[in-house]
């Protein structure tokens, strides 16, 4: 178990720590109903990540096999590490663009139920998180750890993948209109270093899992 959570971990870190589910939830701090709006994001979020990832689990789990490390599954994680490296090479090469997309302006206003939208459409529509989320769930899935404990580290998973998500609204319970002006700030740099940190972070999970790729049968 701890094995497998220390391989899946980094893979969390790497939807967690990307700027484009951040700041829509940043934004939506700023809207005439900022709990229920954040609060929506978060549950299309976590509704997203929890479903390719126990997909990916449950495609694993069923493939028989007799090997501690199956070789299809060192081969997936290398070909979706280097996926995941030609995805940073481009996200670096448009890092010159500035400015918020129109459609993360439009948030100010948003309702709930388009917060929930743009939560599903976020996690589960987006090729790198659906790959971060397909190579946890190969990775625990082959793992054969049986059904309490593969349910323990899906979970724990995606815990992890959504906490920077939550973050922002857990503050805002915390400390109400107080947090608003750091997040602001918070905002505002994410903004305008979102393609360098999100091209820095696909290049580290990418790298990481053709190694892991590499080093298996």
């Amino acid at each position: 178990m701890n094995v497998v959570m220390g391989e899946v971990t980094p893979l969390a870190l790497g939807i967690a720590l990307s700027p484009l589910p951040i700041v829509p939830a940043l934004f939506l701090l700023f809207t005439p109903r900022p709990r229920a709006t954040a609060g929506a994001l978060l549950t299309g979020w976590v509704a997203g990540i929890l479903v390719v990832t126990s997909v990916s689990t449950a495609l694993a789990a069923v493939i028989e096999t007799h090997e501690e490390t199956p070789t299809w599954a060192s081969w997936t994680k290398a070909v979706l590490g280097v996926v995941l490296l030609l995805l940073a090479a481009r996200q670096w090469r448009s890092g010159a663009e500035k400015g918020t997309p129109a459609w993360m302006r439009s948030l100010t206003d948003a309702t709930p139920a388009k917060a929930l939208r743009l939560g599903l459409l976020l996690s589960a529509a987006n090729p790198k998180n659906i790959l971060l989320s397909a190579a946890a769930g190969l990775t625990i899935g082959s793992a054969e750890l049986g059904p309490p404990r593969t349910a323990t580290a899906v979970a724990v998973f995606t815990a992890i993948a959504v906490s920077t998500v939550a973050l922002p609204l857990l503050l805002h319970l915390a400390g109400g209109e107080r947090v608003l002006t750091p997040l602001g700030r918070a905002r505002t740099w994410l903004e305008t270093h979102n393609s360098t940190v999100t091209a820095l972070v696909l290049a580290v999970i990418g790298v990481l899992l053709v190694i892991e790729g590499a080093a298996g049968p």
